[in-house]
């Protein structure tokens, strides 16, 4: 292919659109499953529950220090399945490309994406593109499916938050969505954070065998805090969480600090909140703990509250109240 750039016959089924197919999406995702022939794919799937989850891409600038639209399509689809407890095995990808998008970006993207679907082990079963008129799009969306399989078993869930259980965070939050900030140069800022958008396979995989686990979920638009709220609503319990106990990086906080946002709202793309029952909180904080990282117990479910409370270093208390304006929009 020839072209530098993606123009509007790229999308319309001829020539040019089968040259996009087949020397981008299907030379770098290329798999047995992969048929880009055909209109449906038979996929293997054992005996356990099935999990089906979808997702839309929109981050705002396509590469950011850490990942690209690429990587963070296949983390964010995946861990979704991750957190209800499944392994990912098989993804779907639309891609909705803006003319004038430089092919070899493009291609960097595509590239980026098959290598942590490889990574994690799910396989890119089907697809389809559009080209959309220049000024329609941001560059590149993209849209995916995620299939995952969990064991019948795992009882994860809503409802199985008791009061007392324990909040645990495997990492520190608000990474992503200053590092895209701070990839869009605005506000004057620039740093060399790196976002977090990686796989959380591994952290809820290493929590299956602790009977106490009752829910997990991936902070991701609306942060840490749009969590805890999600829990309270389904629950009727309050929350306390512990200020000192969050393990928040030193760049996120100063420009929060600068700017007004607070960095319990903001966006993480490869971080999981447990919920856990007291007696086992210490055992599956070691064992994220071993995984690397800075994995923290950072709060407590409580019925007698109605609210979610943060605790400041000073001992004050402070109520989080639920987002209404987005700080950081395009962030995913």
């Amino acid at each position: 292919m020839q072209d530098t750039h993606i123009f509007l016959a790229h999308g319309n089924g001829g020539r040019y659109m089968r040259e996009l197919i087949d020397e981008i999406f299907a030379r770098h995702l290329g798999n047995a499953k992969l048929d880009v022939q055909a209109d449906a794919v038979p996929l293997s799937l054992n005996s356990g529950e099935i999990l089906f989850t979808t997702d839309g891409f929109t981050v705002q600038p396509l590469e950011f220090p850490g990942g690209n639209i690429g990587s963070l399509a296949v983390h964010g689809t995946t861990n979704d399945l991750a957190v209800a407890g499944a392994i990912p095995r098989y993804l779907s990808l639309n891609a909705f490309i803006e003319e004038g998008m430089e092919i070899a970006q493009l291609e960097r993207i595509i590239i980026s994406l098959a290598e942590a679907a490889k990574e994690i082990g799910v396989d890119v079963v089907a697809g389809d593109t559009k080209v959309l008129p220049r000024g329609e799009g941001g560059g590149l969306y993209l849209a995916t499916t995620g299939i995952g399989i969990k064991d019948r078993d795992l009882n994860l869930g809503l409802d199985q938050i008791r009061d007392g259980d324990v909040i645990l965070v495997s990492g520190s939050v608000g990474d992503h969505g200053i590092s895209v900030m701070l990839a869009r140069e605005q506000f004057g800022l620039r740093g060399d954070l790196q976002s977090d958008s990686a796989s959380v396979l591994p952290f809820t995989q290493a929590l299956r065998g602790l009977d106490g686990l009752r829910f997990m979920r991936d902070p991701t638009r609306g942060g840490l805090a749009t969590v805890c709220h999600e829990i309270m609503r389904a629950t009727n319990l309050g929350i306390r969480l512990q200020q000192p106990d969050i393990p928040i990086n030193d760049p996120v906080q100063s420009v929060c600090d600068m700017l007004g946002y607070d960095p319990l709202f903001l966006a993480c793309e490869g971080r999981v909140v447990a919920i856990i029952e007291p007696a086992q909180a210490e055992p599956a904080l070691a064992q994220w703990q071993a995984l690397g990282g800075n994995a923290a117990i950072i709060g407590q479910v409580v019925a007698e509250l109605s609210q979610l409370v943060l605790v400041t270093e000073f001992g004050g208390e402070r109520i989080l109240e639920e987002l209404e304006d987005d700080p950081l929009p395009r962030i995913c």
